[in-house]
């Protein structure tokens, strides 16, 4: 998560910085390349700030290219301001495009980190369902889980409890929402309670323990890891409840 922080950042001072910067290198070929062509040039820039960035880089670029294109390309040179109906039109239409295209390339990075992080979190399930089959010991999994649980919810810490369910904590169910006394937390806005939230594991309908999740404040966990959360508990449920059969 916070290498795309990172990633949207730079992406923010490109948006700003990269429009002037190509303008300003064209103007040696202010004579010979037609305004339209420049304008191309531009929108190539917003696109691979945007593909690089968010919505917002996209905008800010779209918006900084149209600015930047009137100051330099348009007459009176070097001057915020326009004297011909054409150039009016071309720097509109390098905004709206600038804007369009922005917002489908940062759409289309969005849905490429979306299919990357479904892969990781498919990666972990099935990890986790093939060590449940050959592990010799449950320990071995509740270890695995534990580990993936806290870098999964980006948790300061993370133990399992065996057979216990004193006190009231916050509690993770099923369907990734938490509850709280009788009342559900708004995990999407809130992120996580600010205490440790128990993820209750079963086996065959059989309580086997608790993953007790100590959140780190600040940090907001998407539904779906939550759900992955919740499938990786069953799975130790799985792999308690198998030895137990065995014993």
């Amino acid at each position: 998560m916070a290498r795309y922080l990172d990633r949207d950042r730079i992406a923010l001072v490109a948006a700003l910085v990269a429009p002037p910067a190509v303008a300003a290198a064209l103007l040696p070929l202010r004579d010979s390349l037609s305004n339209t062509s420049v304008a191309l040039i531009l929108v190539v820039i917003v696109v691979a700030v945007a593909s690089a960035g968010n919505r917002l880089a996209g905008a800010l670029s779209a918006i900084s290219a149209a600015v930047w294109f009137d100051f330099f390309f348009t007459e009176p040179y070097q001057r915020f301001a326009i004297s011909k109906s054409a150039d009016i039109e071309t720097d509109v239409l390098l905004l709206v495009v600038g804007l369009a295209v922005s917002q489908l390339a940062a759409r289309a990075r969005q849905l490429q980190v979306v299919a990357i992080r479904d892969a990781v979190y498919l990666e972990q399930i099935h990890d986790t369902a093939t060590l449940a089959q050959t592990a010799r010991s449950p320990d071995t999994v509740v270890d695995h889980v534990t580990v993936q649980l806290t870098r999964l919810l980006n948790l300061r810490g993370c133990r399992f409890e065996y057979g216990n369910l004193t006190g009231h904590p916050p509690r993770l169910e099923q369907d990734g929402t938490v509850v709280w006394g009788r009342k559900r937390w708004n995990v999407d806005r809130l992120g996580l309670p600010g205490e440790e939230v128990e993820l209750r594991t079963f086996g065959n309908g059989r309580f086997y323990g608790r993953f007790m999740l100590d959140p780190t404040p600040g940090t907001i966990p998407t539904l779906q890891a939550r759900l992955v959360a919740v499938t990786l508990a069953d799975q130790v449920g799985t792999a308690l409840d198998t030895t137990a059969d065995g014993s």
